[in-house]
């Protein structure tokens, strides 16, 4: 063995007793090194894996706030527009009842001033004829010279009247 050593330049002693040390190193370094990196390599994974899934769930969640908000601001346009169209609606509704009744009204004061002429009519015609039924007897009993009968002097106004109806 002399001569391995010679050539290598190494004792086997010397080399054993740093292949011991190197393990004993090996041995105390992973136990008081290795195990206590790697236990808190691994707690700092486990507490990232966690902080990624509470930010997936806080996505997820503010997700489904926001598919939420959106369905409400959606709810809340259409409540608004079916509320402006009921008013809508309504007012012309209203319109219509405000011409309908206005139109009523017209119609009635129409009818009634008909009415009212009509009526006035006749008594113009009425007291047209009195005034001329007065006038025809005076005449006549000028004429004729005598007082007429009460039936005599219908019958002559009446046919007066026809007279000055056919022109």
């Amino acid at each position: 063995m002399g001569q391995f050593e010679g050539f290598i330049g190494v004792d086997f002693w010397t080399a054993l007793f740093v292949l011991l040390n190197t393990l004993a190193i090996f041995f105390v370094a992973r136990k008081y090194l290795f195990n206590p990196v790697h236990k808190m390599i691994t707690d700092r994974q486990k507490e990232i894996d966690t902080m990624y899934a509470d930010a997936g769930k806080a996505k997820e969640e503010a997700e489904k706030l926001e598919a939420e908000y959106q369905q409400k601001l959606a709810d809340a346009q259409a409540t608004s527009d079916r509320l402006v169209q009921e008013a809508v609606r309504r007012g012309q509704d209203r319109e219509e009842e405000i011409v309908r009744q206005a139109t009523e009204e017209a119609t009635a004061i129409m009818n009634k001033a008909s009415n009212d002429i009509a009526m006035e009519k006749k008594k113009a015609i009425n007291d047209a004829k009195n005034e001329l039924s007065s006038m025809a007897v005076a005449i006549a009993e000028k004429v004729v010279g005598r007082e007429l009968k009460e039936k005599d002097q219908s019958a002559l106004v009446d046919h007066f009247i026809d007279e000055l109806g056919d022109n």
